[in-house]
Order: structure tokens, then sequence, then C-alpha cells
């Protein structure tokens, strides 16, 4: 049996999982996002976080499931750098919407989306994305995300739109400048998944009606803007992977009751169902 590595890649994080009939080593890495870093980044982050913790190991397929894979440029980008570093092994790049397909979903039909740092909705249909609602970005879009709603956070906080219970719990949790703020969103890279961060404040002061305000509104922009854009969405399930779907997986059920929406699986990491799934 050869041994196969397996990644799913979001914007923040990268999870590998060595298999071998069962999984024999599991690594982490950065986000390898080709919008986000450049090839020769990525070459770095696979060659000392991962090629260089199993040199020993000959690995015979590597499938690698990424935000930003959709686009054949950056497939074909993310390709060559693979197989720089594993010679020998049958290479296969698929989406992140692949990934949450196949970790959700198996081999049934369904609606899936996910809600990380990004965001990104997909019909599968048991074996292959037909129908894709791609995010545009932290800028210009990604409803519902941790970016999106982050950013909603920071809107109130420079606002000053919370009340004075949430700027006194902003300013003891985060301790930072409107300039630092700035700072980082336009001048720093990674902007959007430092905007992601913020989700944090949102989970912490779940119940005030402010908090809720922003995280209702949030998910319900992904519902209309994506998921209403699929007419199947009324006739399979819908199943949701990523941090901000795990967070506030109760407020995804109360949107899709009232919608009339059959809720699937929540999973927080699609990399545990893409083990399965490739096992």
């Amino acid at each position: 049996m050869a041994i196969k590595l397996i990644a799913e890649s979001g914007a923040t994080k990268c999870n590998w999982y060595l298999l071998n009939g069962k999984v024999i080593k599991k690594i982490s890495s950065i986000g390898l996002s080709p919008y986000q870093l450049s090839i020769a980044d990525i070459a770095s982050v696979i060659e000392h976080s991962i090629a260089g913790k199993i040199k020993k190991v000959t690995v015979g397929e590597v499938c690698f499931y990424g935000t930003g894979m959709s686009s054949p440029t950056q497939r074909k980008k993310m390709r060559q750098v693979l197989a720089k570093y594993f010679p020998q092994a049958e290479i296969s790049i698929e989406t992140d919407l692949t990934a949450s397909a196949h970790a959700a979903c198996g081999n049934a039909k369904g609606i899936v989306s996910i809600l990380g740092t990004g965001s990104g909705a997909a019909f599968y249909n048991g074996k292959k994305i037909v129908k894709v609602r791609n995010g545009i970005g932290y800028i210009l879009g990604d409803e519902g995300s941790g970016a999106y709603l982050g950013r909603k956070v920071i809107q109130y906080y420079l606002y000053q739109t919370f009340d004075d219970e949430l700027m006194r719990a902003f300013d003891t949790k985060y301790n930072i400048t409107k300039e630092e703020i700035l700072n980082n969103v336009y001048h720093q890279p990674l902007a959007g998944k430092y905007l992601a961060e913020f989700t944090t404040f949102l989970s912490e002061n779940r119940g005030h009606y402010m908090i809720e305000n922003i995280i209702e509104d949030g998910l319900n922009d992904f519902i209309v803007t994506h998921i209403y854009k699929f007419r199947e969405a009324w006739l399979y399930p819908l199943h949701f992977t990523g941090g901000v779907a795990f967070a506030f997986k109760d407020v995804l059920k109360e949107l899709c009751s009232n919608y009339e929406l059959e809720l699937g699986n929540i999973i927080q990491y699609p990399i545990d169902g893409l083990v399965k799934y490739h096992l």
C-alpha cells in the first residue's frame, strides 16, 4: 500500500496527515493560500514544516485540498511545488469546497459551505462539485466568514457603536489603538486572518444583544447571498465546515429552521472527515 499524504488548507492553517492504512503522522503548518503567500513562501513552508519532517518516508500519493485551488493557474503552481518535494508521488489538487464535501457528505448529495477565515458554498452531487458560489475575499465579500464578522467587530469598536460594557470589554482584552488596527488591516500581510481573530470577542460575549446581532446578521448575509442561489438547497441537507460554523452552530440551526432548510453536519475540522474518506 502506497503511503499517502493528505493536506487540508484554509487561509489560516493547513493540516497534513500521513496515511498508510491508518494515520501514522500529523503535522500542522500555516495556511497555504496562493492569494496571501507567494509560491516561494509556500515552497519554504512545505520544505521546512512538512518535507523536512518526513525525510525518511517515500510518499506515493499526495492529495492537497486548499483555498484558492479553483484557479487552474494556482493549481498548476501548487502541483509544481509539491512535485519538487515529493517527486515519486502521484499528486492531486482539489478545492477547499471539495474537501468539505468529502468530509461532510461522503458520497451523498448536499449543499456544503465553508465558514472559516473565508467563506464559500457549493452543491455536491455525491461524486463531485457541480455548482459553486466562491467567496470573493475579505475585502469584497466572504459573507459570514471570520473576516466578515471580525470586520464588523472592529467597525463597532472604532465607530463606538458598542455600548460602554462592550467598549470596556474590548479595551481590556486587546489594549490596542486605532492606529495599530488600521496598520494591521491596510499595511500588514494576512489582513483577513487578522480580522478573523476578532471573532473570539464574539464568542466570549455571547448573550449581549449587539453581539448576537452581529453573528446573526453575518450568517444571515451568507445564507441570503449564497445558499439562496441554489435551488437544491430545498432538496438536500446543508452541511457546514469551519471554525465559525462550529462556534455559532446554534445560530445556523435557528436560521435554517426559520428558512425551512434542512441542516446536515457541522464540522469544525474537515481533515477528520477527509481521513475517513481516504481510508
